[in-house]
């Protein structure tokens, strides 16, 4: 069955470039050029991956990001900016919200369908059930889910996966690039300070105090270290 992608995208020949070069591709793709009922498809049928433009009528991308990564059943979908806001700023506003990859206008189509194949490999599922649980915390791969004091909490897909790969790890130092390689790929508008944003999000999510972490520790001069306590 094709993948389906929600594109998010107001200029018309842009939208067809899209569109054509992700349909021979094999993916199955919804356009819109407003953002009036991107989300309540979305709710009926759940896509693989969002590609939001930013300034588009009757709202902009930001809002729409904002709005699934606050949605418990689509937070954990891929999504990525395509848009011909390039400035830094506007990248590292993208990355706050939860993009997972950001492209900026003009851009060649196979660098477009390269980058999308990449996004979505790094959010395939393990074929196996794969449970980390310690505490009241319990990180279940096969589903992307985290449970936190018996609480389903919403996470994005990246936050998820970089939770899950320093979990698997614990008492291991990884610097930030070594995650950026484990974690992100090639996704070439994150740097290494990015990964601070999504581990202080993580802190706040599994940690009772974000301020003085048990779990997910800083390790001065050289990166992150996780530690799962052992049972008493």
């Amino acid at each position: 069955m094709s993948q389906t992608i929600f594109v998010l995208e107001d200029d018309a020949d842009i939208a067809r470039l899209v569109q054509h070069n992700l349909q021979s591709a094999g993916y199955a793709i919804r356009l819109y050029s407003t953002p009036a009922n991107l989300l309540s498809d979305a709710e009926r049928q759940p896509p693989a991956l969002f590609m939001l433009d930013i300034m588009v009528p009757g709202g902009d991308g930001l809002d729409v990001c904002r709005r699934l990564r606050n949605h418990a059943a689509l937070s954990s979908i891929p999504i990525i900016f395509v848009t011909a806001r390039a400035g830094e700023n506007d990248r590292v506003l993208g990355l706050e919200l939860g993009a997972d990859d950001y492209i900026t206008k003009p851009f060649a189509p196979r660098e477009l369908l390269a980058r999308v194949k990449a996004v979505l490999r790094r959010f395939e599922r393990p074929s196996t059930p794969s449970l980390i649980s310690f505490e009241d915390v319990v990180i279940d791969a096969s589903a992307m889910q985290l449970k936190v004091r018996g609480e389903l909490t919403t996470t994005t897909a990246t936050e998820f996966r970089l939770l899950d790969y320093l979990a698997r790890h614990p008492g291991r130092v990884f610097s930030r690039d070594h995650l950026l390689d484990a974690v992100w790929g090639d996704a070439r508008f994150v740097t290494p300070r990015s990964v601070d944003v999504y581990v202080r999000r993580i802190r706040e999510k599994i940690e009772s105090d974000p301020e003085n972490p048990r779990f997910l520790k800083t390790v001065r001069g050289a990166g992150y270290r996780f530690e799962i306590p052992k049972p008493a």
